[in-house]
Formats: C-alpha cells, sequence, structure tokens
C-alpha cells in the first residue's frame, strides 16, 4: 500500500489516510480496518499550531509513505521519533532504501517539510512512532532561550531548510510508551499528554543544544539524498574505516562540503559517528548474538584485541567481557 501526501497548510494525516484506507475517523481515532491489519493512528492537537499523531498497527502489507516537498514555503517543523525493535527502511528522492535498526541507527529525525521522504514500513511489524508537527513560532515561544546555538537558531528560524539526527536514548522511550498508553477519553490526559510530549522535545532540544555552535548551512533534497547514501555506505561494513575522499566521491561533494553537512546533519564527524556505530555493534553482538569479545573485536576488524576493548570501555564505561555477562 503506497500513501502519498503533500504537506501544505491545513494539512491532516489522519483524515487523508482514513480516505485512503476507506475507514472512519471518530474523534481523532482512526482504527486499522481487520482486513488491513490491527492497531490504529491517534491525532492530538494542542492548538493548530502544535499537534501530534501516534501510529499503532501491524499491517497485512507492506506500507509505503511518501511525502512530496511542500509547493511554497511554510513554518512547520516535523519531528519523527521511532521506537521499535523491528527495521525501517527510509530514503530521500531515488535513493536506494536506508534500514533504520535497533543497532546502529538515530531513531529522531527533525526535518523542514521541503524535503521529499519515503519511508517504508514491512508487512507483519509492529509500528510504534509519534510525529510532532510544530510550527517555528510555537517553538520559539515553547523554547524561549537565550544564546540558543547555530543548530536551535537554524530550527526556529524563518525560511529555513534542515535534516537533523539524534539517538534515541532510554528516558525518551520510556516517555514515548507512556505517550501511546495515555487515554484521551479523559480531557485532562490531554493536558498530561502535552507536558509529556513537552518533556521529550526537551531531552531532543537538550542534546540538540550541546552540538557545536557553528553556522548551519540550508540543506536541499539531493543533499540529504546523498547524506544518507554516504551513512549507509559507513555502517554497511564496519569493520573497515571510512575513506573520506572515497565518500566524497560518492557524494559528489568537496571533501570540506561533506564533513560540514555530515557533522551538521548527524551530529558528529564521519569517523566518530563510524565509531560510535562500531560499539554499538559491537555491543548488540556481544549482548544479543551472544558471540565471544574474540569474535566481536574480529568481527569489526580489530587484530588487536586491547584496542578493541580499549575503545568499548570508553564508549561504555565498562570492558566488553563484563558488559557480556551483566
Amino acid at each position: 500500500m503506497i500513501f502519498e501526501f503533500t504537506t501544505a497548510p491545513g494539512f491532516d494525516f489522519i483524515t487523508l489516510f482514513a480516505k485512503q484506507i476507506n475507514a472512519p475517523v471518530r474523534d481523532n481515532f482512526l482504527e486499522i480496518p481487520k482486513t488491513l491489519g490491527t492497531g490504529y493512528v491517534r491525532k492530538v492537537g494542542f492548538g493548530d499550531d502544535f499537534k501530534l499523531t501516534i501510529h499503532r498497527y501491524n499491517l497485512k502489507e507492506d506500507l509505503i509513505i511518501k511525502r512530496n516537498p511542500a509547493a511554497s514555503t511554510n513554518d512547520v517543523r516535523t519531528i519523527f521519533f521511532y521506537n521499535n525493535t523491528e527495521d525501517l527502511e527510509v530514503r530521500y528522492n531515488n535513493e536506494e532504501n536506508k534500514s533504520f535498526s535497533p543497532k546502529n541507527e538515530s531513531s529522531i529525525l527533525l526535518s523542514t517539510n521541503d524535503l521529499r521522504t519515503e519511508i517504508r514500513f514491512p508487512a507483519g511489524s509492529n509500528i510504534h512512532y509519534v510525529v510532532v508537527g510544530i510550527t517555528a513560532n510555537r517553538l520559539r515561544s515553547v523554547l524561549s532561550i537565550e544564546n540558543p546555538n547555530g543548530t536551535l537558531q537554524t530550527i526556529i528560524a524563518e525560511n529555513a531548510s534542515f535534516l537533523f539526527f539524534e539517538s534515541l536514548n532510554a528516558e525518551m522511550q520510556l516517555l514515548l510508551k507512556n505517550i501511546v498508553s495515555v487515554d484521551v477519553s479523559n480531557s485532562m490526559n490531554n493536558f498530561y499528554l502535552q507536558i509529556k510530549v513537552l518533556e521529550l522535545m526537551y531531552l531532543l532540544f537538550s542534546k540538540l543544544s550541546l552540538r557545536e555552535n557553528t553556522t548551519i548551512k540550508n540543506i536541499n533534497s539531493n543533499d540529504a539524498e546523498k547524506l544518507l547514501v554516504v551513512r549507509n555506505e559507513i555502517l554497511i561494513d564496519l569493520s573497515t574505516p571510512p575513506v573520506i575522499s572515497e565518500l566524497a566521491a560518492i557524494a559528489s561533494m568537496s571533501e570540506t562540503k561533506l564533513k560540514q553537512l555530515f557533522k551538521q546533519t548527524f551530529g558528529d564527524t564521519i569517523y566518530n559517528y563510524y565509531q560510535k556505530a562500531r560499539m554499538e555493534e559491537a555491543a548488540f553482538l556481544l549482548k544479543q548474538a551472544k558471540h565471544s569479545v574474540a569474535e566481536v573485536g574480529y568481527e569489526l576488524g580489530y587484530s588487536n584485541l586491547s584496542h578493541f576493548s580499549k575503545f568499548f570501555e570508553k564508549q561504555y564505561g565498562i570492558t566488553p567481557k563484563k558488559f557480556s555477562t551483566t
């Protein structure tokens, strides 16, 4: 099933999606027809300029959601919080699918609506995510901070075009679980829900506020597409360190531009991003796949296991051997 839309003033996801699957919306609640699967989509409004959409479903066929670029500039910021153990595929323009996995992918996307995106949810997967739509003006009022860094200045600025990725930590995951479990039939719970969403946003913007205070360049769909291609090249083989010149050639960018846009989008340098992903993969293999420390070290390209242990302990504060037994 393909659901395609263009964001514009007055856009309402749940109404258009309900028409697509021929199902009614009652009190901003859409139940997925049993012929298609199970679950629901719920919309909660905190005013015309601040909305939350909760998605919880398991579908019998793949769902592809295509967002076309807005025809005209608008000031809506979309924050996509994905909290799941299933794989999610996302792409920009016509690039090949890139998977979000619990091992090495960011689970928060913050962007303007002028970027073309495509998200694919595989059939039979338990889909849990929430989308916050908020205007720049409302966001400025919510944040209300003095001397924001370059990242926050860009997010609340007029006519900006950006894409930022962030990781979803344990505290955020717990908040998301609380948000999706709130009984909205109680009118006071709408107030409670708004507080929880603001708390979730606080945690996100606290992380973004720690990014290096540099000038942020506007990004377009082509840049976003190439950055995801580069990220995929980094993650596809974590046993081999990335080579900047090769990545720049793949992205058709200068090395300087690539390094700047990558750090701007993902919040870290290419090598540090690779190294963190490498250690996250190591933690996954040690804990979930039950590999030995030696197996993991060699699989991730370490010929010297003491170097592997050193980097692992630096990131997690514990040796891989102790980590695997806790």
